[in-house]
């Protein structure tokens, strides 16, 4: 049985590994031939640091050595000692080796550093590398925490649709799914017998089950046709969309600022070795960051306010800042890392510039919608509480443009038994930016979709 090398570098009991003889399986990093011995790391996938191991002379066949190289698979046998060296406390003196496969000198992943560009060109390999080694572990850490805070405060995990006939946000951009020939438009004879597509959101079907189990959650892939070539887009990307019945804007603010502070919790304690090496590789100071996040209380304002302390600013953006306007990614930021500096959630936006399914406030000009803003990133949690009034909840419809009969199903469940409700949705691969400090989006997804990519 194989023995993990996480579990020999960081044992949780020193005296249960030390001096034993364990079996390790993984690839080769490097492979330095001295003049009495052979000196290889291995890495498994299980932690950032590789384990060295020792090959005495005459300890193994002339002829398996000559197989070795980097990026060779391989299981070694051998005693676990103590090192002498300073980067790690244990080393394997090794007795045996099995090369479960060799690796040619063309292997495109040699000890330099390779560009964030260049391993997206070989994404079925960039995995091996030490920053994308630490991505997938944090990005796994995130997702198993996000089940575990729902799951802990009583939601409900709801399965929703990939395929819809409806555009929950209103952009328009959607991927269309069909079985009809190119130019064929008689969607009678499609496969669903009516236009449908990649959804975008899980929300509208959410809510239908949070109208019956109270407090839901989905965690899925989510799909936009945006021709967007930004560090912050991607064409598939996952969404976290919490719902909670018999809640108001304030329960979403909690919500979202206790989950924020949860993921951050949790990676800080189950993956500090991750965060270290991005804190001095990636983004100097992300620790600190991180931790002043987890300790300060969000800071809450209006969308109002914030436009007045935008316009006060006396910064020179490239988008001009009015009431009414959509914030962009620099204002967002000002608010977050000059002024408050600190997340901020902003609430009660223009009623022209969300979607139709917000509440409408008592000034009727603006919804009850919340983004929740932090340093860095920008927007990473964007929410609302729902329009629970069926007549208003129709007027938005039509007043956006929509078919009423499109969100017949939508609309009865103000009808019948309708309750205040809200509810919110992460953008999972900007959480994983944000807690990396990676600064492209296509570099925390294991495969990236965007414009002209769908490789692998």
């Amino acid at each position: 049985m194989r023995t993990k090398i996480n579990a020999i570098l960081f044992p949780s009991n020193p005296e249960e590994i030390l001096g034993k003889t364990v079996t390790v399986c993984g690839w080769l990093k490097t492979l330095r031939n001295q003049k009495n011995c052979t000196f290889l790391e291995i890495n498994d996938g299980s932690c950032l640091q590789s384990l060295q191991a020792i090959l005495e002379e005459g300890s193994i066949d002339l002829s398996q050595m000559e197989k070795l190289s980097t990026g060779a698979s391989v299981a070694l046998e051998g005693k676990i000692v103590p090192s002498p060296g300073h980067n790690q406390s244990y080393e394997m003196q090794v007795t045996h080796i099995h090369i479960y496969g060799t690796s040619p000198q063309d292997y495109p992943l040699q000890k330099k550093r390779h560009s964030f560009e260049f391993l997206r060109s070989i994404a079925h390999l960039r995995p091996r590398t030490n920053t994308q080694g630490a991505v997938a572990r944090v990005r796994n850490c995130l997702a198993f925490a996000t089940h575990e805070f729902f799951q802990r405060r009583g939601f409900y995990y709801v399965h929703t649709p990939i395929i819809t006939a409806s555009d929950c946000e209103g952009g328009g951009a959607l991927f269309r799914v069909t079985t009809l020939e190119p130019g064929n438009k008689d969607f009678t004879k499609d496969f669903f017998q009516t236009p449908t597509y990649l959804t975008v959101s899980g929300q509208l079907n959410g809510e239908a089950f949070a109208c019956a189990l109270s407090d839901i959650y989905t965690f899925g892939p989510t799909f936009r046709a945006e021709n967007s070539h930004t560090s912050r887009h991607l064409a598939e990307f996952w969404m976290i969309e919490p719902e909670m019945a018999f809640a108001t804007l304030n329960d979403n603010k909690e919500c979202a600022e206790s989950y924020l502070k949860f993921m951050i919790q949790k990676t800080l304690r189950q993956c500090p070795e991750d965060i270290k090496f991005f804190d001095q590789f990636i983004e100097k100071g992300l620790l600190a960051r991180l931790e002043h996040v987890l300790t300060t209380p969000f800071e809450h304002m209006s969308y109002t306010k914030a436009i007045a302390i935008l316009e006060k600013s006396h910064q020179k953006f490239s988008y001009p800042v009015k009431w009414g306007m959509d914030l962009q990614s620099e204002h967002e930021r000002y608010l977050t890392e000059e002024h408050c500096k600190k997340p901020v959630i902003l609430t009660d936006y223009p009623k022209e510039i969300k979607a139709f399914y917000m509440r409408l406030n008592d000034d009727h000009k603006t919804v009850a919608a919340m983004d929740v803003l932090v340093p860095k990133i920008g927007e990473i949690i964007g929410g609302s509480q729902r329009e629970e009034r069926e007549e208003i909840l129709e007027q938005r419809i039509v007043q956006l443009g929509f078919k009423k009969e499109d969100y017949g199903w939508y609309s009865e469940l103000r009808k019948y038994g309708t309750v205040p409700h809200a509810g919110f949705g992460v953008g999972f691969e900007r959480l994983v930016q944000f807690i990396t400090g990676m600064e492209n989006i296509r570099d925390v997804i294991p495969f990236p979709r965007y414009p002209g990519h769908a490789d692998f």
